[in-house]
């Protein structure tokens, strides 16, 4: 009976062998649309991206946020690991207040 099944399913395997092996058009017809959305998505939403960034960097100074002392933020127990402790990693002088007060001032 087992081996009924066996030769059954290797007869099945046998006949969608050459339907696997032969190449199919789809890789084609993937590339093909991967390139249009590359060349009309990805590069002008980059260079869009690059304007916006231009734009507002020649916009001048903006004025510091006042600092308001929430509530519900942590309270800073432990130093960063980095530098003097005070500073993270994307630290910004003109945005990001130390526990003393803004460095700017």
């Amino acid at each position: 009976m087992a081996t009924a099944a066996v030769s059954q399913v290797s007869g099945l395997l046998g006949r969608l062998r050459p339907q696997l092996a032969r190449p199919t058009s789809s890789g084609t017809h993937s590339a093909r649309l991967w390139k249009a959305l590359t060349c009309f998505v990805a590069l002008p939403g980059v260079g869009v991206s690059v304007l916006n960034v231009f734009v507002k960097s020649h916009q001048g100074e903006h004025e510091r946020p006042e600092l308001i002392a929430y509530p519900h933020l942590p309270i800073r127990t432990k130093p960063v690991p980095r530098g003097d402790g005070n500073h993270t990693l994307f630290y910004n002088p003109h945005l990001n207040p130390l526990p003393t007060g803004s460095e700017d001032e």
